[in-house]
């Protein structure tokens, strides 16, 4: 996990123009700045408030998965993970990219006939999802507490990256091929003139440009509201963990059932996380309400609880407006840096060593392998599941690039390249209408996607 006591890597002088300014140096605009420059020749000014990927981007689950996409991410998905291996084979390996398969895990029949659905979709977009038996699965996974399972569906070319070094070494790549990247300088709002955008106001001064890429994950609505762009982005927090190290093998690959999902990880260890997460209210859950009632009615993922201080919403800090030379609410709070939710903690450990009962050893009264360290991070949602990913009317210049609702880091290449060829004004080579931004104020449907 990358905080705001990770060194600083890149710090470079702002220049007085760019071509394009992208605000976030996420998973989402690091590849956005990575292909802006190297395939349209753009002069890019990455720049992040706190650490590149200190947020959701080191901070997620590692997973590279197109299993259970919305069917119009499904595309954008798949050409991720052909720019996940290319990009690691220009990083040497950096980014931990690999593809051992995913499967989900079912303990009943009426559980596998729910995917029949994705069969389907797979199939329509030529993506090897099937179904493997529970002697398929024992034999996959021997430590597996025997007959847990009826089945699973599986998709072997699904894989995982190692989420605290791999946007990192692609920024690092993407200031060697010519991206000018700031660490630690926020941009405090939008220059603009007569609708149009004319610049960014940092901490340090302005940056003229004509094209700006919003991607600040969790606080892309508290930027766009201050220009009048209405953005209804919820938080969510995730808890994640990571057990001490074991002598078995446990899995390859990553396996998640009704409960737990677990990924093996570069260095040995395993990544541990439950396919739910919380809410805290603040003031933004009620005045969005409207568009999260339905969500948060039908779909059992979301736990909510009271306000909590370090999972607020940005803006319950108190800054609605503020003028450019004011400090901003960005400087206020570099990372977004929640503390993981103890009883998730607990419960992680407990199922794991029930789903993996051999592996279990005692040492000095201990129960082998514990959690050796546990985080969280604030997941940017929208109301139905999927990102927005769009040019604004509202301001001429402006794409957004949020809400990713937990689908960030594997897709992010993909979403990455679509967003250069939106801003290089070329052709997409994908259908983005189900990510417009404009389609929680048209009065279209929400038609929420499956998440997790």
């Amino acid at each position: 996990m990358i905080s705001l006591r990770t060194p600083i890597k890149f710090q470079h002088a702002l220049p007085k123009s760019a071509d394009c300014v992208i605000i976030g140096g996420g998973v989402i605009g690091t590849f956005t700045a990575l292909y802006l420059n190297r395939y349209h020749g753009m002069k890019t000014l990455l720049l992040e408030k706190g650490r590149i990927a200190g947020e959701q981007s080191s901070r997620n689950w590692g997973w590279v998965r197109c299993m259970n996409r919305d069917p119009h991410e499904l595309p954008i998905a798949m050409e991720s993970h052909h720019l996940w291996k290319e990009v690691d084979e220009q990083v040497d390996g950096a980014t931990g990219y690999t593809t051992q398969g995913i499967h989900y895990l079912c303990s009943t029949e009426e559980k596998m006939e729910s995917w029949d659905y994705w069969i389907d979709i797979a199939n329509e977009h030529g993506l090897d999802s099937h179904f493997i038996n529970s002697k398929q699965i024992e034999e996959r996974f021997p430590h597996l507490r025997k007959g847990q399972y009826v089945g699973a569906l599986t998709t072997p070319t699904d894989g995982r990256a190692e989420p605290w070094s791999a946007v990192p070494s692609v920024a690092k790549l993407a200031e060697q091929e010519g991206v000018i990247i700031r660490e630690e300088c926020a941009a405090r709002g939008l220059e603009v003139s007569g609708g149009s955008v004319k610049g960014v106001a940092t901490e340090d001064g302005v940056v003229e440009c004509e094209q700006v890429v919003l991607a600040g994950g969790a606080w892309s609505s508290m930027m766009a509201n201050r220009h009048g762009i209405y953005l209804p982005q919820l938080l969510v927090k995730g808890t994640v963990a990571a057990l001490e190290p074991t002598n078995h093998s446990v899995i390859d690959g990553q396996i998640k059932d009704e409960k737990l999902a677990v990924r093996k990880r570069k260095d040995g260890c395993y990544t541990l996380a439950l396919p739910n997460t919380i809410h805290h209210f603040s003031l933004d859950s009620l005045m969005q309400s409207p568009h999260w009632l339905r969500l948060l009615a039908t779909v059992p993922d979301v736990s909510l609880r009271l306000p909590q201080n370090d999972v607020l919403h940005p803006s319950n800090f108190g800054f609605k407006q503020w003028s450019h030379s004011d400090i901003s609410p960005f400087e206020k709070e570099r990372v977004l840096n929640p503390s993981p939710d103890s009883a998730t903690v607990e419960t992680l450990e407990n199922l794991f060593h029930r789903m993996f009962p051999s592996i279990r050893s005692k040492i000095d009264g201990r129960t082998l392998p514990k959690v050796s360290t546990a985080w969280a991070g604030m997941i940017d949602a929208m109301p139905d599941v999927v990102p927005v990913v769009d040019r604004v009317n509202e301001l001429e210049g402006l794409v957004i690039a949020t809400g990713m609702s937990a689908h960030g880091f594997g897709i992010g290449p993909g979403f990455g390249s679509a967003v250069a060829n939106i801003v290089a004004g070329k052709e997409v080579g994908h259908d983005m209408t189900r990510f417009r931004s404009n389609r929680f104020a048209d009065g279209s449907k929400i038609r929420p996607g499956p998440g997790l």
